[in-house]
């Protein structure tokens, strides 16, 4: 049985909320204690919004545009996430350069589930 693909995104959702408990946990649980107070604000935010986001993806289906929302949300996610959570733990700077774009695309997400 294969489900459409707005569903699926329901799964994204699943797998994005443990993610970011698992993240969460290892950050206060470890890596936190040896940060810097700028990847510590970094982390957190990252956290934040993957979380926020991660709720975002469940209401997909009820939008009238699911594979745009989704796509934009899950995107946004991994660019701004991923990025500021690489740039915290391992302190790559650089890789924050698609972190503006991430967040773009998440405000594009969440005004894409209004219309």
């Amino acid at each position: 049985m294969t489900l459409p693909l707005e569903n699926g995104f329901i799964r994204v959702a699943g797998v994005s909320g443990c993610l970011a408990l698992v993240l969460g946990t290892v950050w206060q649980h470890g890596l936190k204690k040896n940060a810097d107070p700028h990847a510590i604000e970094v982390y957190e935010s990252a956290k934040s919004m993957h979380m926020f986001s991660t709720v975002g993806l469940l209401a997909v289906p009820f939008t009238r545009h699911p594979n745009v929302v989704g796509c934009l949300l899950s995107t946004g996610m991994l660019f701004f996430c991923g990025s500021c959570y690489t740039r915290a733990i391992t302190g790559i700077t650089w890789i924050t350069k698609v972190a503006p774009l991430g967040g773009l695309m998440m405000m594009a997400g969440w005004l894409c589930m209004a219309l």
